[in-house]
């Protein structure tokens, strides 16, 4: 016991600086967790994606939509074993602020692809069944005060006037992973209202999904699907999910790298704070060191100290840090609505968080405590204390 109350005792001798000390750190741990759950939140759909889909779209850009045609000639492609289509919608709901994913699926196929959202079989049948029916997420739904029931009125803008849709289900996430911020509704109820408008337009869409057989044999039927389309008015280019997903992402890598930056300048910031705290520390009490040294207690029990009250206030106060992200992360979230469909503070950067703190606490006291472990005893008592 007379260790440790020794160091908790000598912790708290400087009361003020060991307090804005250890706000200071509390606050580099929050910044550096919400910082890394940015980041994580970026790669979200890539992580969540499934390896045992693909994506067919035109290898020109998104921009450009593939014939419907296309779908029966991929299921003909060995490895394939089913197909879907989705288009992205695009639509304005009230205001030009409120923002989310929309999309156009051919919903009895595209839902059997993803498991992950949850739907109970009432409104899945209500949703099928309903050609002006539409599904949302839970945290959408939330967002905007949604029912079941609902009418949900969109201003296009790919696609001219106004739609009006019928909520008959509120899909929830499988797992804390799942994307809950996007709007479904039927791929035909869009094309029947194009090819009155546009008829050139019709039986288009953006994207094909292909479901694996195998989903080790990606490469393969990748490459196969694109060279049934090679040399047409549309090739196709096929990528897994996640490579889909990634492509996004690498629009804004220069963001992400300065986000992760910043995150480690921070934690570097206030370990230079820590550690002219604990020199300031070590450096009072040089007579106090050299007492112990002259009653036989070693240059390993004096260094000890020194450790021990750094990485002490470092863990408790990377504690408090990390039980204050959680809150901030919640606030971040709600704060960007539907920008970040999937954010929470993952082990991993809790994990992170714990040990940035103890390398910043490890650091701080290496240079402090070879200094007090090397003075000399007749140097140390005659050192002001």
């Amino acid at each position: 016991m007379f260790v440790p109350l020794l160091v908790l005792r000598n912790m708290f001798r400087h009361k003020l600086r060991t307090l804005l000390t250890a706000l200071g750190i509390v606050v580099a741990i929050a910044s550096f967790g919400l910082l890394r759950t940015v980041v994580d939140a970026w790669y979200a759909g890539a992580n969540a994606s499934s390896s045992a889909r693909l994506v067919t779209r035109s290898s020109v850009s998104l921009a450009f939509a593939l014939p419907l045609t296309y779908a029966q000639k991929i299921r003909q492609v060995p490895g394939v074993g089913s197909v879907s289509w989705a288009n992205w919608f695009g639509g304005i709901y009230v205001s030009e602020r409120n923002f989310f994913p929309q999309f156009a699926i051919d919903a009895p196929t595209y839902l059997g692809m993803y498991p992950e959202f949850v739907l109970p079989d009432a409104e899945r049948k209500a949703f099928l069944t309903d050609r002006q029916g539409a599904i949302a997420g839970r945290k959408l739904a939330d967002q905007y005060g949604w029912k079941v029931g609902d009418t949900i009125p969109l201003r296009g803008t790919i696609f001219p006037g106004t739609w009006t849709f019928n909520l008959r289900g509120i899909y929830e996430g499988a797992d804390r992973t799942v994307d809950q911020s996007t709007f479904f509704f039927h791929w035909d109820f869009l094309n029947e209202s194009v090819r009155k408008i546009a008829p050139r337009r019709g039986d288009q869409t953006g994207v094909f999904i292909v479901e694996l057989r195998d989903p080790g044999a990606a490469a393969e039927v990748s490459q196969a699907i694109d060279a049934t389309f090679a040399n047409s008015l549309a090739e196709t280019l096929t990528e897994t999910e996640k490579a889909f997903q990634l492509s996004f992402v690498a629009m804004t890598e220069a963001i992400l790298v300065a986000i992760r930056a910043v995150s480690f300048v921070v934690i570097v910031i206030i370990m230079a704070v820590m550690a002219n705290t604990m020199a300031m520390t070590a450096r009072e009490r040089y007579s106090e060191y050299a007492t112990l040294k002259a009653l036989g207690f070693s240059r390993a029990f004096v260094a000890g100290l020194i450790v021990a009250e750094s990485l002490g206030l470092a863990l408790a106060a990377g504690l408090a840090g990390v039980a204050l992200t959680f809150p901030l992360a919640r606030a971040f979230a709600d704060a960007m609505g539907t920008l970040f469909p999937v954010f929470f503070v993952s082990d991993e950067t809790v994990a992170l968080q714990l040990a940035a703190a103890l390398v910043v606490g490890a650091v701080a006291a290496a240079i402090p405590a070879w200094r007090a472990a090397r003075v000399r005893i007749v140097d140390g008592l005659r050192a002001v204390a």
